[in-house]
């Protein structure tokens, strides 16, 4: 029983991570119908601009704090926003209205070319990425145990989450996004600005993958500039599993990913890590496409 409270425990902090990534792609699908295959590298550029902030400020080692952590998690997410501001206006407005197989290929154009950039500029060799707060271990009920970096993730998750939830729904800039995910000419129609509202729904998105490399070097303090690739396909998987579009159900595919993940390796072998996801995908197109909170919608061909 130890065993599997362990798992858990360990894998409601990775999974964390997957919520924010799956965050930004329900997003971006439920305003544009887009897979942004890119997301993936975002979280990447956000852990490698994390890094050298924490460089270039002295965060870190010696002077390792909780307030320097929190800058250099700002610095990621606003250069990480300002990425995905770019990305929207350069890549994907110009292919907005032509068919959902040239935005896909832009997407997949656009994560190839970061990784390219990434090995260019960062280097192939990995990074170790500065510890940014003392780790230390903390014992709970039943023999488990986890580290304060662990805490630290599941924490700040949940509050971006809630943050993110309550910008949604009791903001105006919240309600404007609703409104073009529902109908996108008919809010344009009303006097919503579109173009602005994408924009700034792809700068959360990006905004919330940087702090998902950031907490992702607190925990697995290892990076490089292919680390986007698995973790951006597990996301989207469970992006998928909870409902494509839904906020809510990107927190729980994540989370459930994670779990998966972790049960996997304690109860079978690590070397099935990377598969569970892609079994999971599989059984959520042949059981419920929608995923756990989507609804089918008939569309006209």
């Amino acid at each position: 029983m130890q065993e599997l409270f362990q798992q858990l425990a360990n894998g409601i902090a990775w999974g964390s991570i997957y919520a924010l990534i799956a965050l930004g792609y329900t997003m971006v699908y439920g305003i544009l119908r887009l897979i942004n295959f890119a997301h993936g590298d975002v979280y990447m550029v956000g852990a490698f601009a994390a890094y050298y902030f924490a460089i270039a400020t002295g965060a870190g080692g010696a002077t390792a704090s909780l307030p320097g952590a929190l800058l250099v998690l700002l610095g990621a997410m606003v250069a990480c926003a300002l990425l995905g501001v770019l990305i929207e206006f350069l890549a994907y407005r110009p292919v907005r209205r032509s068919s959902r197989l040239t935005a896909l290929i832009t997407a997949i154009g656009v994560s190839l070319f970061l990784e390219n950039v990434g090995l260019r500029v960062f280097g192939a060799d990995p990074k170790f990425f500065p510890q940014l707060i003392p780790p230390r271990r903390i014992h709970l009920a039943g023999g488990v145990v986890v580290t304060n970096h662990q805490v630290t993730v599941v924490v700040v998750s949940i509050l971006l989450m809630v943050g993110l939830t309550l910008f949604i729904h009791r903001t105006k800039t919240g309600k404007a996004m609703r409104a073009v995910a529902f109908h996108r000419d008919a809010a344009s129609l009303m006097g919503i600005p579109v173009n602005r509202i994408i924009t700034i729904t792809f700068a959360i998105g990006s905004a919330l993958a940087a702090a998902a490399g950031v907490l992702v070097g607190l925990t697995n303090p290892k990076i490089e500039p292919l680390m986007g690739i698995m973790p951006g396909i597990k996301a989207f998987v469970a992006a998928v599993l909870g409902g494509i579009g839904s906020i809510p159900g990107a927190v729980i595919g994540g989370l459930v990913m994670g779990v998966s993940e972790y049960l996997v390796v304690g109860y079978l072998s690590s070397t099935y890590r990377d598969a569970i996801a892609f079994i999971i995908l599989i059984l959520v197109l042949l059981i419920r496409p929608a995923g756990l909170l989507g609804r089918n919608v008939a569309e006209k061909v």
